[in-house]
């Protein structure tokens, strides 16, 4: 009686440690994501306040910026300008542009880093396209901005401050249930169009 027991104990305390490390599969992105963000880990880039921006200095930086589809994606996606010398602090915008391949509307959502990774935490965005989905209708084409500066902060830190030339690169991904949705919404807004 008591061995089934211990059994049936055991059954359940495995059960329960295989759904707490599915669990820990499922938020370990969005948790990863978050901790690059906070920390600019891994070349993320930060997320600052636009009243944040501090006083720019003499020293310039070349910003090089690249850009990527992921596969599945049926757009075309590139930088308006390739590179920038922007002087350390300054706020500074640049823009990427994206096509819709298609005959149907496609959301699409970007992740970004900056190379060399330890730029990461310096390199901070006040706006930026990459915040929010992008949804494209079919055949448009659309500019996308990005205000950024680099923080003066990357002049004190040993490991940065000999860095000359930083890469803001970005790659779009298909975002299948949202492209979904828009599509049956505009559908269903166009039959409603030719019943009215």
């Amino acid at each position: 009686m008591s061995g089934e027991r211990g059994i049936h104990r055991t059954g359940l305390i495995a059960g329960g440690v295989a759904v707490a490390m599915l669990g820990l599969a499922y938020a370990s992105v969005p948790l990863y994501r978050l901790f690059c963000q906070v920390t600019g880990f891994g070349g993320t880039t930060m997320r600052v306040d636009e009243n944040a921006v501090p006083n720019a200095v003499d020293k310039v930086i070349k910003v090089r910026f690249d850009a990527n589809i992921a596969p599945g994606l049926a757009w075309t996606f590139k930088p308006v300008q390739t590179q920038a010398t922007v002087r350390i602090g300054e706020r500074k915008m640049a823009f990427y542009q994206a096509t819709n391949l298609t005959d149907k509307p496609i959301t699409g959502m970007a992740t970004y880093n900056v190379s060399p990774d330890t730029a990461g935490g310096y390199f901070m965005k006040i706006h930026c396209f990459c915040f929010d989905q992008q949804t494209l209708q079919p055949g448009e084409t659309v500019d996308m901005p990005v205000s950024y500066y680099i923080d003066p902060a990357i002049l004190e830190d040993a490991s940065a401050r000999r860095i000359d030339e930083i890469t803001l690169s970005y790659t779009f991904f298909p975002q299948e249930e949202e492209t979904n949705k828009t599509a049956a919404n505009t559908a269903v807004k166009a039959a409603d169009g030719t019943q009215g």
